[in-house]
């Protein structure tokens, strides 16, 4: 009966301050992922961190663009999704996800589309 008091308290408080929304909209789609997923909670929370160290890894390495690529994780396995302008920057991606922790494989989907060269007059 004091934990329910005390949650009604603080989701009081979170309403007031205009943060229900997003705590209750977040709460509900966590909740909906871990009922859909065979996975576990904490292997999803893992996989959803070692996404985010993927991410940012790539947006740290200059030569390779980050934003046309896409990381999913499913049971430490990463599979890299999106395009690229060169099998040299395909390479380099994959180098990377394989090299954050975790990490226990990793495959690409990553599709090569050259960068034209615009011709100078």
């Amino acid at each position: 009966m004091k934990y329910a008091r005390l949650m009604s308290i603080a989701l009081v408080c979170l309403g007031l301050s205009g943060c229900l929304a997003v705590v209750a909209g977040g709460a509900a789609a966590g909740g909906y992922m871990v009922g859909k997923d065979e996975r576990s909670a904490g292997q999803i929370a893992t996989d959803a961190r070692i996404s985010s160290a993927v991410k940012t890894a790539l947006i740290r390495e200059e030569d390779v663009k980050a934003r046309n690529i896409n990381v999913d994780t499913m049971n430490n396995h990463v599979t890299l999704n999106g395009h690229v302008s060169s099998t040299g920057e395909e390479t380099l991606a994959v180098k990377i996800a394989k090299s954050v922790k975790d990490v226990n494989g990793v495959t690409s989907k990553l599709e090569v589309i050259p960068v034209e060269v615009e011709e100078r007059d």
